[in-house]
């Protein structure tokens, strides 16, 4: 049983909360939303893959990924996020995900992030979650402190590793 499998046995109401709902990229319009709507400042493009990338793995590896748009409170789509199976060392859960530039800095990306934190908890409570980030990228490494996440002796390549 993979990601997938587990994800879809998370009950809906632990999908939204009154900041972002995360709901399943299902339509064309979702496709369109992630691929190439939703948009990053040049400098973060660097720091995440690119929503097409995710979508990419999601079609190669079906039950490993779980590719979502993130949602502000009244259902209009300000992100994406791809709630996958760790790749690294370990059976863990992580995720991938960004707020759209225009939504950025209003709390969204931190609402996001517990919502992802509570799904993956759900799913499977004994599952660690891992996340892997650029030695440099200061703020998502502020963020995952924040969450509790600490930061482990493995790497992801050249990134670090935080786990939860």
């Amino acid at each position: 049983m993979g990601i997938r499998s587990d994800l879809e046995t998370v009950g809906m109401e632990l999908w939204s909360d009154a900041r972002v709902s995360i709901r399943p990229l299902k339509t064309e319009s979702d496709l369109i939303y992630a691929a190439y709507e939703c948009q990053l400042d040049d400098g973060q493009k660097e720091l995440v893959n690119p929503a097409w990338f995710s979508i990419g793995r999601a079609y190669l590896c079906r039950e490993d990924n779980y590719p979502c748009i993130i949602c502000d409170g009244q259902m209009t789509p300000i992100g994406f996020i791809n709630l996958c199976k760790w790749l690294g060392e370990g059976d863990a859960y992580t995720w991938s995900y960004f707020i759209d530039r225009s939504h950025q800095g209003k709390g969204y990306g931190r609402s996001a992030a517990e919502a992802a934190v509570r799904i993956l908890k759900a799913a499977n409570p004994d599952k660690p979650i891992k996340l892997a980030t650029e030695k440099g990228n200061d703020k998502a490494q502020r963020l995952y402190r924040s969450l509790g996440f600490r930061l482990l002796p493995e790497r992801d390549g050249d990134d670090i590793v935080f786990g939860l």
